[in-house]
């Protein structure tokens, strides 16, 4: 053996060997005899990296965690399949090239045209893809590459089209006017979950509206404001009776004002009374939707004032704030000011822009709508049931049909659904799946493109999650009845960050249990953020991120591997640095050197020798069989930070602390049955220790295994062996 293992030259060729051998295959490792089509199968999807950049540490975590449970289930014969893929991450990805195309041709999209902006953007996704997938075999993790998918490609918009076409048709897919969070700056609608919240200071300012004073901290909005609302409750407003109007002094000019009583409105906040814009707040929306009142709108999607704002028409909204309060102060209707009121602004997460809520025409998933449950049979839920997407979201979780590590994440889960507003599913922009929804007048048909002439397709395109909350079941075959369907579907873990907990997982719950009746995967597993050494979030701006790849080329994927599985529960934020690496890198090298002993402890003529250990010997052995099942168990229930240090320990601190020292002076003493035993022993106890340490750093412990054993690849080697 080589006096050091060469990670740089090495892991590459290893990971090709694996490839080429088909180790990452069910199909293959069933002809090698690892499995049978009567095997227990264990399957996952690997939550598919955007295509707008590179491996990140959360990546990196992400692929770790995966790749120890799937070769782990492989090596216990499991048929595994684990499929990788990527995600066109619509937003972002126009995003980012509109940004290179501007800063290269000082050119916008409309300028190319909706065709050429596209090709484009296909071209940067190809690249970044290219790149995603050396990364992902840089990391050693053992997807089945001859089933990638990619959540744009033809096959997934098949099923995209399907979907939308089935929900379409029982009503859960429908097209209205509501509010949504709009994004002047993109020009398109974002989900609740793609909405980040900021603090900032402001002021709050109280002015006088009749008889009533009111509190905001948006007096450009309240142009359009005609109705007062207080709670039914509050003593302070007994006299005053819903539907009472008043007649009053406000910004442009006298307007008449109608009380609404609504218990919605916090009593505690400012004085209990509130004008509301029904355009342009989701909360104020709600309250004229149930009491049917007028909605105007007062701010355009680029963020300027309307007509409704009389001399302030086509003010951008921070000059209008200024001007509203500077109006209404010389009426001497400003009452008040607090300069240190704190309040929330919505920020698109995909962009950085400011959201300003729009009632607009969308497409929505109805989770609230009865429908029938008719394609399968969910447990506890019969087929031919009313129910509604929500109940069926709720009912899979609190029934353990899917269970979520660690579990104190369900209550964060159960407060998601029980808040579940419609889902708006459109969005403004030109890169994604384009809605499958065509007008010809007055008749709007949905599906695949229908025949005649005269037929538009809406311009829009869906949500990003909509086609990735379809991954368990479209990267399958679905809607098409496949072996792969019926075999590895419902898949057995879904790990993800617990921050997409409700991007991701809850949507696709949704979508399994309506398009299948089944739930996507049995087992959620959350892991945290990745933190550096003081404990902060890594991000450019603190030039504190490490990158993954530089880190591999420098330490060897093993190495960094085990930093981010090491020390780091389920659901844990975790932290790492250069040095934890470095450490394990020690410790990559520390296998390597056990290896190179083994090798060269054989005594002569072994193969042919009859050995015979003690009762010592075997205690030793059955000490290292010991550890390997521990390590299994703490697999099993996904205590892998635990898996990792016990096969850590064993493999530092007994095996070449210990055993190997104690076997020193018997390999080099004068009697050949005692060199022998002990030589058993410490190949034995070798192997066992390549193969608990195999999920976790799988490049030095094949190459261990296939200098010392020579017997056929570790990746394939039966866990019980």
């Amino acid at each position: 053996m080589e006096p050091r293992f060469d990670h740089a030259s090495e892991e590459p060729k290893l990971y090709q060997a694996w490839e080429d051998s088909g180790c990452f295959t069910p199909e293959r490792n069933i002809a090698m005899g690892l499995s049978s089509k009567e095997s227990r199968t264990f399957s996952m999807v690997l939550p598919p990296p955007n295509v707008t950049g590179t491996l990140h540490l959360g990546h990196a975590s992400m692929l770790a965690i995966e790749d120890i449970l799937a070769r782990y289930h492989r090596m216990r014969g499991d048929r595994t399949l684990w499929i990788p893929g990527t995600d066109h991450a619509a937003i972002a990805t126009q995003e980012k090239v509109e940004k290179e195309l501007q800063k290269e041709t000082g050119q916008s999209r409309h300028d190319l045209g909706r065709e050429v902006f596209l090709e484009r953007v296909e071209k940067f996704a190809q690249e970044s893809h290219d790149t995603i997938a050396s990364q992902v075999r840089r990391m050693g993790a053992s997807v089945d590459w001859t089933r990638e998918a990619y959540t744009l490609d033809a096959k997934r918009n098949a099923a995209v089209v399907e979907m939308f076409t089935r929900m379409h048709r029982d009503g859960l897919i429908y097209r209205g006017s509501r509010i949504v969070n709009w994004d002047p700056k993109l020009q398109t609608t974002v989900s609740d979950e793609e909405v980040d919240w900021r603090e900032e200071k402001a002021p709050l300012y109280y002015f006088q509206y009749g008889p009533f004073e009111i509190a905001t901290a948006r007096p450009e909005t309240k142009f359009g404001d005609k109705y007062v609302v207080v709670h039914p409750d509050d003593p302070r407003y007994a006299q005053y009776q819903h539907g009472q109007t008043f007649d009053l002094e406000w910004i442009n000019g006298p307007v008449t004002a109608t009380l609404i009583k609504d218990d919605v409105i916090d009593m505690e906040f400012g004085t209990g009374a509130m004008t509301i814009t029904p355009w342009h707040d989701a909360t104020d929306f709600e309250i004229a939707e149930r009491h049917h009142l007028d909605k105007e709108q007062v701010i355009d999607e680029f963020g300027k004032m309307l007509p409704i704002a009389g001399e302030f028409e086509g003010m951008k909204i921070a000059a209008a704030r200024e001007a509203v309060v500077k109006r209404l102060r010389k009426k001497g209707l400003v009452t008040r000011t607090d300069e240190d009121y704190v309040h929330r602004t919505a920020i698109n997460s995909r962009g950085g822009g400011k959201i300003e809520p729009q009632i607009k025409e969308q497409w929505f998933v109805a989770v609230h709508e009865p429908f029938k449950l008719m394609r399968s049979s969910i447990d506890g839920i019969p087929a031919g049931t009313e129910t509604t997407l929500a109940a069926l979201m709720k009912h899979v979780v609190e029934s353990k049909l899917v269970t979520i590590t660690p579990e104190r994440f369900e209550k964060t889960y159960f407060h998601w659904i029980n808040n579940l507003r419609d889902w708006c599913i459109s969005r403004q922009i030109w890169y994604g799946h384009r809605i499958p929804a065509w007008y010809r007048g007055s008749e709007t048909h949905v599906g695949s493109e229908p025949e005649g002439d005269g037929w538009i397709q809406d311009p829009d395109t869906l949500d990003t999650w909509f086609s990735s909350g379809m991954w368990t079941f479209s990267t399958l075959g679905w809607p098409e009845d496949t072996e792969d369907l019926r075999a590895y579907h419902p898949t057995s873990v879904l790990e993800t960050g617990y921050d997409i907990l409700f991007f991701w997982v809850a949507r696709m719950i949704l979508m399994s249990t309506y398009a299948l009746g089944e739930v996507p995967f049995r087992n959620v597993y959350l892991h945290g953020l990745v933190l550096d050494a003081k404990g902060q979030k890594m991000s450019k701006s603190k030039n504190n991120g490490i990158d993954p790849v530089e880190m591999i080329e420098k330490y060897g994927a093993d190495a960094v591997r085990m930093s981010l599985i090491a020390g780091v529960g389920p659901g844990g934020d975790m932290r790492i640095s250069e040095d934890k690496i470095r450490g394990y890198r020690n410790f990559t090298t520390k296998l390597w050197n056990l290896g190179r002993f083994v090798h060269a402890a054989k005594p002569e003529g072994f193969e042919s020798a009859e050995v015979s250990l003690t009762e010592a010997d075997q205690a030793t052995v059955a000490e290292a069989h010991q550890a390997k099942a521990d390590v299994a168990r703490h697999i099993e229930r996904f205590e892998l930070h635990l898996a990792a240090e016990r096969a850590y320990q064993y493999a530092w601190h007994t095996f070449a602390d210990k055993v190997v020292e104690e076997a020193k002076p018997r390999l080099r003493g004068e009697d050949a049955a005692e060199a022998a035993a002990a030589y058993a022993v410490l190949e034995e106890i070798l192997e066992t220790c390549m193969a608990m340490l195999h999920p976790f750093m799988p490049y030095v412990t094949e190459a261990v295994h296939q200098n010392v054993r020579d017997g056929g690849w570790l990746a394939v080697r039966r866990w019980d062996h």
